[in-house]
Order: structure tokens, then sequence, then C-alpha cells
């Protein structure tokens, strides 16, 4: 489900083969921007994704950090990123980059 914050907050993902890629990748993501990752979607072949929002600023920030990591860590391929600054309503409510409840803790607002 979607709210009004939600839908002014940038979201970033980041595509990799390798799972300890991906954990580096996260754990660089949140400590380098104040963002809060959302989802993490495996796909088939070994490749995983992971979600996260914020203000655009601090999602620039995070994916930088994400892809620096990407290049250090043995095994981890990019396959692909995107940020879109302001998703679509209707891409929050069918795609998994929303906040749910079990997120509220690390939920970042500072819009």
């Amino acid at each position: 489900m979607t709210d009004g914050i939600a839908s002014q907050q940038a979201v970033g993902s980041l595509e990799t083969t390798g799972m300890p890629g991906n954990l580096a990748i996260a754990d660089a993501m949140l400590k380098a921007g104040r963002v809060t990752l959302v989802s993490y979607i495996k796909g088939g072949s070994a490749r995983f994704a992971i979600c996260f929002r914020g203000n655009v600023s601090e999602v620039q920030r995070a994916m930088e950090a994400g892809i620096a990591v990407v290049e250090k860590t043995y095994g981890a391929k990019l396959e692909t990123w995107v940020i879109i600054p302001r998703p679509h309503p209707n891409v929050e409510r069918v795609l998994p980059i929303g906040y749910t409840a079990n997120l509220e803790e690390f939920r970042l607002d500072a819009v």
C-alpha cells in the first residue's frame, strides 16, 4: 500500500548476479544514504534485485555506493540499475517498492 510520503520519494533498484554481492551492496547503500531498503527480489540464474526509497539525492548517493561495492566484490556482476524520482502510484501499488508494516522501524521520511 502506498501513502502520500512514499509517492514523493525516489525509488532506486539495482540488479546483480550473486547473493554475497547483494548483501555487501545493500549494507553499503544503507550506510551511505538516508534510504530504506524496501524489497529484495530473486530472479533466475543467481540474479537478485534490491529496491530502496528515499529522497532523490540520498537515493543517488546510495546507488553510487552500491555500484562501487559491486566493482570491489569478488563474483558480483552489475546487471542493471535505475533511479525513478517519483514513481507513479500505479507502479507503487503493483511492484514491491512500497513501505510495508514490517519496515516502519527503518523508514526514513526526510522528503
